[in-house]
């Protein structure tokens, strides 16, 4: 039996790793997951393991939050331990966190073959962590599992095409469960919310907009007066800034609300009028749902959500000048695969 080793640690590896999983564990694969503890929070952690029935880690490492450097660091130690204990045949890492790269430069030490799951995303803006860690993590791996044809591209440009493979984007698989599932059985909505109201969802986290304390006040200044209820829900990096800035998010018509589990995030952003977000997952997910976004970021690693207008880059003081453009009503197609890109993953591995 073919064992495969799953690295996680923060909530939107618990997205992917979900559908993976499931497909893993159906074809015949011993899989094994190691947690890293970088997302340490049990609303940003737990609830997603439960929410999507993952089994508990098989090891837990306890991380917690540290500077990038560190938090790296103490991955790696704990990870080598592990991943030598586990003897996988394939190691999976997830997406662009720093777990992400700590699990690449572990197994390229060891070594084991590593396949890296949402490989192949750019944003040309290399003062973002996340893009290093896309690029390094890359370019250790064995095996290159890209979600769409312009990540693939990217893969091709740095001479990595000879072990990159077109499989679609896992979370597309969950999300169309989500979404399936949502419709069928009616799902309220948080209770914060008032469904006969128009709204707008928000979520901030990325460093680039938290850290500075001017663009972060400029931000929340430009959500606090879009006119219209707007619910931001509380990640702990926001919370943490905004106390420390002296920021209050509850003014305005900003409603801050405790952190959502993923289903009740897709069922808010279906309902919502438009969506503001910084996050990568976020506005693909709006993207596939049809909900017209606003990132608030100079470039992203998903250039195809900007197609038709369905997802628009704004500098803070140009939120509410873009959530007031004309509703997109192009087609989207199916940029991200058609939510069968876990099994393709579980063909891939076998054949290999």
């Amino acid at each position: 039996m073919v064992k495969v080793v799953s690295v996680v640690g923060a909530r939107p590896q618990f997205v992917k790793l979900a559908p993976v999983h499931k497909s893993l564990t159906a074809n015949g694969f011993e899989h094994q997951i190691v947690h890293t503890g970088q997302h340490y929070d049990a609303k940003l952690s737990d609830v997603f393991f439960k929410e999507f029935g993952i089994p508990e880690p098989d090891i837990n490492l306890g991380i917690g939050s540290h500077s990038h450097a560190v938090q790296t660091a103490r991955i790696m130690i704990g990870l080598e331990e592990s991943l030598i204990n586990l003897d996988p045949d394939w190691v999976l890492a997830y997406g662009d966190t720093n777990s992400t790269l700590a699990c690449a430069i572990a197994c390229s030490k060891l070594p084991l073959r590593l396949a890296h799951i949402e490989a192949g995303l750019r944003s040309n803006n290399k003062e973002m962590p996340e893009e290093h860690n896309r690029i390094l993590t890359d370019h250790c791996s064995d095996l290159l599992l890209a979600p769409t044809h312009a990540a693939m591209e990217f893969l091709r440009s740095e001479n990595l095409g000879s072990k990159s493979h077109l499989v679609g984007d896992v979370m597309i698989d969950i999300l169309d469960l989500v979404k399936s599932s949502i419709e069928k059985q009616g799902d309220n909505l948080p209770l914060s919310i008032n469904p006969s109201e128009e709204y707008i969802l928000a979520t901030i986290h990325r460093q680039e907009n938290t850290d500075h304390q001017d663009r972060l006040q400029e931000i929340i200044s430009s959500l606090q007066n879009l006119g219209i209820p707007t619910f931001i829900p509380s990640h702990p990096r926001l919370v943490k800034k905004c106390e420390e800035f002296g920021i209050n998010l509850a003014k305005g018509n900003l409603i801050p609300v405790e952190p959502l589990s993923y289903r009740e995030l897709i069922t808010t952003a279906l309902s919502s009028a438009h969506i503001v977000t910084d996050s990568g997952g976020l506005q693909k997910e709006a993207f596939h749902l049809g909900t017209p976004c606003t990132t608030v970021r100079t470039e992203t690693e998903w250039p195809e959500t900007l197609s038709g207008g369905w997802n628009e880059l704004a500098e803070p003081s140009k939120i509410g000048e873009s959530i007031l453009r004309q509703a997109p009503n192009t087609n989207r197609g199916a940029p991200f695969g058609n939510g069968d890109a876990a099994g393709n993953i579980s063909q891939l591995l076998k054949e290999i």
